[in-house]
């Protein structure tokens, strides 16, 4: 038994498991999939999932929350989801953005520069690279520390990486639009 009662499994449901599960969901798997990895029906799976959700606001500590976050990135080795297939993408660049930092950081700054544009740019990434969300979030998750250290250790490195791959984005978007809306003018 923990010694958090936030952290007590619900219907037989722990944080382990609804953190998978969400990560699953953002990955195409089904809800009836969920449930049935879980081994558990239906409404149980959604009441769970909406307990849980009330527990983290409860949680004045974050605690639940950080742990869910950790949880959410390791879905993958979540034993109940091995067998849980979500619709395939192209897993090619679905294990590039877990295992090659400097393709995520470039993807980032894509999906940020899509939004500016008008598009939705976690769609963008799932078109274009076959990424679903969830993978996404789990390869966030998963560099977001070595990022920060690689910020501390140089600074002007890292922008200038982030300034190139803004510039690469912004003109394949503008030209994807037909140019920015200033390009003709002249001073």
């Amino acid at each position: 038994m923990s010694q958090n009662p936030l952290l007590e499994p619900i219907h037989g449901i722990s944080l382990e498991d609804y953190s998978a599960a969400c990560a699953k969901l953002a990955n195409g798997l089904t809800e009836d999939g969920v449930a049935t990895a879980l081994g558990v029906e239906l409404p149980v799976w959604q009441e769970a999932s909406l307990l849980w959700t009330e527990r983290m606001k409860q949680d004045e500590t974050f605690h639940v929350v950080t742990l869910f976050g950790q949880y959410f990135g390791q879905a993958d080795q979540h034993p109940k989801f091995s067998n849980a297939a979500a619709p395939a993408g192209d897993q090619g660049y679905t294990t590039q953005i877990k295992t090659d930092k400097h393709f995520y950081q470039e993807l980032e700054v894509a999906r940020n520069i899509a939004y500016e544009y008008g598009l939705d740019g976690a769609q963008w990434i799932a078109d274009k690279y076959g990424i679903a969300l969830g993978d996404f979030q789990v390869a966030a998750s998963k560099w977001n520390a070595e990022i920060h250290s690689d910020i501390q250790a140089d600074f002007q490195g890292y922008n200038q990486r982030q300034d190139a791959y803004r510039e690469k984005y912004k003109q394949l978007f503008a030209d994807a639009q037909g140019g920015n809306v200033a390009d003709d003018i002249t001073f």
